[in-house]
Parts: C-alpha cells; sequence; structure tokens
C-alpha cells in the first residue's frame, strides 16, 4: 500500500512537471504579434516651445489625475545638431489628457556647472516609477568651456561638442512627486570602459523596472577609434546592463553589442517593455532601412530573456509618415526617440520626437512631440 502511493505521488509530480513544462514550451512558442498600427495625430497634441528646440518625450500618469511629460529642450538660437550636447536641459510638462496639448510646468534638470559630469547638458529623459519613487533615467554631459555665443553655427568638429560628446553617461534622478524636488547624484550609473565597445560614451538610457527593483537596461553606446592626434568614433550600437536594484551598480552584460553593424544591423533609439506574452518586446529606429525597409523608421524585435533578440514579422514598427486629424498625410522629416505608453502591458500610445523640414536635422526650422494612439490591440 505505501508503495502504491508512493507511485501515486511520484505520477502526480511528473504529471505536474509536465504540465508546467507544457505550458512554458506553449508561452515560449507563441509567435511575436506585429506592433500596433499608427493612428490619427492630433494637430494641436503633443508638446511644444517657443523658442526652443523639443525633442524625447516620455510621459507617466501622476496620482494628480495627469499626464506628465519629461522631454529635453534647448535654445533656437543655436544648431539643432549638436548643440543639444551643450545646452540640452529636462523639463516637465502636463496635460488633461494623454495625447495632449502639453502645458511646460518647469526646468527638471538644469545646468549646474561643469564639475558635475552631468553640469553642462542633460538630455534623452524615460521616466519610470517603482513603489512611491519616481525614476528619470537620462543622458548628462559636461565641458569646461565657454558656451557657444548666440547664432553660432556649431558642427560635431567645434572643441566644445568633441568634448561634450565624449563626455556623455547615463544617470538617474528620484523623486516622490513628479513635481520634484529631483535629487541627483554625483556620479553617473552607467560609466565607459576602456577596451570596450562602449568605450566612448553611452546614452540613450531604454530602462525596464521590475516589481522586485531590479533593472534591464538596453543603452546605445559608440566605441573610440583612432588615435589621441587623430580620434575617431565607431557607429552606434545598443548593449544591455542590469542591476539588482534601480540605484545600481549597473554592470554590462557580455562583450559584444545586442545590435550593430556586425550584428542585425545599427539602430539607435531604443524603447524596451516587458510583454505580457512573456520576455521582451522592442523597437528602435533603423539607421540605414535594411532591417525594416524604410529608412529611419523603426524596427520591432521580441526577447525571452533580454539578451537574444529576433526580428519580428513584419519588422517595421512605425513609419515616418502621419495621418494628422485634418486629414492630411504628411512623411516627416524625422520621426524618432519613441517612447511607448502601456496599459496593462499593452502599447496605447506613442510618443515620438519630430521634425518637419525634408529630412537632415540642419534642414529642420520645427521639432516637437507628438502623441499618436495605436490602432490594433493585442490583448
Amino acid at each position: 500500500m505505501k508503495l502504491m502511493q508512493q507511485s501515486t505521488s511520484l505520477l502526480s509530480a511528473l504529471f505536474a512537471l509536465a504540465v508546467v513544462f507544457v505550458s512554458a514550451a506553449s508561452v515560449s512558442a507563441q509567435p511575436a504579434q506585429p506592433f500596433p498600427s499608427q493612428g490619427i495625430v492630433k494637430r494641436a497634441g503633443g508638446f511644444q516651445m517657443d523658442g526652443y528646440w523639443v525633442w524625447d518625450g516620455s510621459v507617466i500618469k501622476g496620482e494628480d489625475g495627469l499626464y506628465h511629460m519629461f522631454a529635453s529642450r534647448w535654445p533656437r538660437n543655436i544648431t539643432f545638431h549638436p548643440g543639444w550636447m551643450l545646452k540640452s536641459e529636462v523639463v516637465h510638462a502636463t496635460s488633461e489628457t494623454i495625447e495632449g496639448p502639453y502645458t511646460f510646468r518647469d526646468v527638471v534638470l538644469p545646468a549646474r556647472g561643469a564639475e558635475y559630469w552631468d553640469g553642462r547638458a542633460t538630455h534623452n529623459p524615460t521616466i519610470r516609477k517603482h513603489g512611491d519613487t519616481y525614476l528619470l533615467f537620462y543622458m548628462g554631459s559636461t565641458h569646461p568651456l565657454e558656451d557657444p555665443a548666440p547664432g553660432v553655427r556649431l558642427t560635431l568638429q567645434e572643441p566644445r561638442c568633441i568634448v561634450a560628446r565624449a563626455n556623455k553617461r547615463i544617470g538617474l534622478a528620484t523623486a516622490k512627486s513628479p513635481y520634484g524636488p529631483w535629487t541627483r547624484l554625483d556620479h553617473p550609473i552607467l560609466d565607459c570602459k576602456p577596451g570596450t565597445f562602449y568605450s566612448l560614451l553611452t546614452s540613450n538610457p531604454a530602462p525596464v523596472v521590475h516589481e522586485d527593483g531590479s533593472v534591464l537596461m538596453i543603452f546605445k553606446s559608440r566605441r573610440f577609434e583612432g588615435t589621441l592626434a587623430d580620434p575617431k568614433q565607431s557607429h552606434m550600437m545598443l548593449g544591455l546592463a542590469r542591476a539588482k536594484h534601480y540605484a545600481g551598480p549597473y554592470e554590462v552584460v557580455g562583450d559584444k553589442p545586442l545590435f550593430g553593424r556586425e550584428h542585425f544591423g545599427e539602430v539607435e533609439d531604443p524603447f524596451v517593455w516587458q510583454s505580457p506574452r512573456g520576455g521582451y518586446e522592442l523597437i528602435a529606429k533603423d539607421m540605414s532601412g535594411k532591417l525594416c525597409g524604410e529608412k529611419h523608421a523603426a524596427i520591432h524585435a521580441t526577447s525571452p530573456d533580454g539578451e537574444n533578440w529576433t526580428l519580428s514579422t513584419p519588422a517595421k514598427s512605425y513609419t515616418k509618415v502621419l495621418r494628422w486629424d485634418d486629414g492630411s498625410t504628411q512623411r516627416m522629416g524625422h520621426l524618432e526617440r519613441p517612447f511607448v505608453y502601456l496599459e496593462n502591458g499593452y502599447p496605447r500610445y506613442l510618443f515620438c520626437a519630430t521634425a518637419d523640414g525634408p529630412g537632415g536635422f540642419n534642414n529642420a526650422s520645427k521639432t516637437w512631440v507628438v502623441a499618436m494612439p495605436l490602432e490594433t490591440v493585442t490583448k
């Protein structure tokens, strides 16, 4: 009798294990579903500011019922690119509706002195929340030279821009309210490391903050190439860093990038989220168009663990062509820095920085953040 009971228990355990195995296999075998299609964009929505270039919209809903956007701005009296490396600052805006328009509230991360790692420019904000703490991931930079005079035409070869680019690092600010006050760290959370694919700079943080406070973060990097007499930089690459707690320390996973010219292709501006179907999803700007079929549109990819990625079918997540609520369509000069607003883990709205003109930063006369609904919602 005892032997029969043991046998029955063993069979029950094996059956339960088989069920778990089959269930897990079924989840992992689920085909990746395409990114939702773009809806009609409200012309009067989004966020823009007179007298400023505006970029990088990231949105969260506050306890006050308002939608809080964190974005970057810098004066229009300096060159759009690379002026942001020298004068960008992260700002805060609010709206009663998710589509906007958003109204400027305050400067969140102002310049604070060349002696700080992020003392001259803050950029690339991504807002998250864990428990009662708001987490603002961003890129900061500094340089010891004087500010550019208004109207000066800046180039990437200008000494201030060379130094500011090489000083780009990822940081974190925290607050108990979206209105602040914000606590900034005196050091970046993700620095560079000589001899690696991120030896020159780290930027464009794309974090997933898990329930236990741990973080998976995709980031953009460049490698230092050339010599001190003739410095050069590599193409753009995406890497992966992890931390057991959002405060750090952060450790880069592996010695090779997730995306780069040698693997998949060159992309930037990643946004990553934890999929309700299991694993992770990512969208990112396709620099060549070879991955998604349209240059500077965006790819969609999935991963079971954040380390091994597969392009979706179709590979494109969004196009640069917008449909406006006045019935017109427009191919934007730029449509990038995507931020996906999620509800119950599913994409509902897509925020992108955009520019007018035919393309090319020097051909833009205006930049702002658009908010677009996503039409095909998967459940």
